[in-house]
């Protein structure tokens, strides 16, 4: 299986990390768009518009036989349209994890960490007023200005990037928060210093594995089978810390292609 993921940037590797854990059997073409991050600084017209620019690319490039968009402000701006436009690819989007956030927390105080545009999604409202509809639960929205530019240089254990979260987190804390919605997936990247400035007992959402398994489900409905090795390579539309990249996949043990692209 031909499998096509994409994100603004860095973050995106996190599911591919999460798949390369659970999936067998495929070539993985990674494209991390960084000429055009970040994603949630962007209108929704223009991230769709990008959206459609990398799948064609994708489908042409590489003939892929599944989408999958790792990146939440992404999920809001375009999934629908690419569902309706590729009818013939498996299409997994992003969201972040409300529902099993409800489930776990036993303070009713839930955190959502995300960017701006994912917070601001219709997708993402309608999900909050699904889900939470009837229960007694508080709701701690931020917008991490800045967080995912400073994971994409590399800046995780900075003194400025544990300010950041500090601050936004403290409040939290204060409140009992005890569990956290990670809504970007560039955000797993900096859950060790979310734990040490939460503390350990934190339940931490993140999205990864939950798409792993979707990806498993619907490739078997196709009859795919995982008999052969798993193959990542990873294409970058600007600069990208390779750094990072070796860091996210430290215990991967195949070689991983990496080299720029233009889309």
């Amino acid at each position: 299986m031909k499998i096509g993921v994409f994100d603004s940037g860095l973050g995106g590797l996190t599911v591919v990390k999460a798949i390369s854990e659970k999936f067998k059997g495929a070539d993985i073409f990674y494209i991390a768009d960084t000429q055009y991050a970040p994603y949630g600084d962007k209108t929704q017209n223009e991230i769709k518009q990008r959206c459609v620019q990398i799948t064609e690319f994708l489908i042409n490039k590489h003939n892929i036989e599944a989408l999958i968009v790792a990146c939440n402000t992404a999920t809001s701006a375009a999934i629908k349209y690419l569902r309706q436009t590729y009818k013939e690819l498996i299409v997994i989007g992003t969201e972040p994890g409300i529902k099993p956030a409800l489930s776990l927390t036993k303070s009713s105080h839930v955190a959502v960490l995300a960017t701006k545009a994912t917070l601001k999604g219709e997708k993402y409202q309608q999900l909050v007023k699904q889900l939470s509809e009837g229960k007694n639960i508080t709701l701690y929205e931020k917008a991490c200005v800045g967080l995912v530019e400073q994971i994409e240089k590399g800046e995780i254990n900075s003194e400025q990037t544990y300010n950041m979260l500090n601050n936004w987190l403290l409040p939290m804390k204060k409140n009992g928060v005890d569990t956290i919605v990670l809504g970007c997936t560039h955000y797993p990247l900096v859950s060790e210093i979310i734990k040490d400035i939460m503390g350990n007992e934190i339940n931490l959402i993140e999205t990864g594995e939950a798409i792993a398994n979707r990806l498993i489900y619907l490739s078997s409905l196709k009859g795919h089978n995982d008999i052969k090795p798993l193959k990542i390579s990873i294409c970058h539309t600007g600069d990208i810390n390779k750094n990072m990249i070796n860091k996210i996949f430290k215990n991967y043990k195949n070689k991983i292609e990496i080299r720029k692209c233009k889309i």
